[in-house]
């Protein structure tokens, strides 16, 4: 190349760490099984947690089921990036997915509750944040009582939890509408904003 040439193989894009997030109930694993089904250079961060698995979970793949005793002993470990309870559940990311996808070079997914968000953030402040949102108050609820995982009880904690999660929108980059019978729309969303930022410089190293 001559001195007169200018270069542009300078400017190389990062990977990407995505957070998915959003109050109970509002589709963030339907989210993420449809992001595993697009053609994406992207690694999805398996989630562990101490609740019982729902119907057709499987160990390993959706989530990864600990006894509160096991959640503890990796904890102490620090095998979590970011851990917390979740309506009496532990529920924490693993620390070397995130990093070890990372150093690969591939984008990272990974799906917390909004506190888990706002963890990830201090840790990783070029971290993507994506608020998921139902089309409506009486889709979300109707979503919940279908579950029919939760009490009445239960149901109350979370729309009273969900109230206070919904003020914390500004520590979010984007907001994804997820509503019924909508779900391949609010993958399109995502797959969006994962290739807006691509093209962000902020995203980008220089050699």
């Amino acid at each position: 190349m001559s001195s007169e040439e200018v270069s542009f193989d300078l400017i190389h894009p990062q990977p990407l760490f995505i957070v998915i997030s959003g109050t109970s109930g509002v589709g963030k694993d339907s989210v993420i099984r449809g992001l595993k089904q697009r053609d994406l250079p992207l690694h999805v961060v398996i989630t562990a947690t101490t609740r019982a698995p729902r119907a057709g979970e499987v160990d390993g793949k959706d989530y990864f089921f600990f006894t509160p005793d096991e959640f503890k002993t990796r904890q102490a470990e620090g095998w979590f990036a970011e851990h917390a309870v979740v309506y009496s559940d532990l529920k924490g990311i693993p620390r070397h997915q995130i990093e070890e996808a990372l150093a690969s070079g591939k984008d990272v997914v990974a799906r917390v509750d909004v506190q888990g968000a706002r963890t990830l953030r201090k840790q990783y402040p070029q971290a993507v944040l994506i608020f998921i949102v139902p089309g409506s108050f009486d889709e979300w609820y109707q979503r919940l009582t279908r579950r029919g995982t939760e009490s009445a009880d239960d149901l109350r904690l979370r729309v009273a939890k969900a109230r206070e999660e919904v003020k914390q929108i500004g520590l979010f980059d984007y907001v994804v509408v997820n509503p019924d019978g909508q779900i391949e729309k609010a993958v399109d969303d995502v797959v969006s904003i994962i290739k807006t930022e691509h093209m962000a410089v902020k995203h980008r190293r220089i050699l």
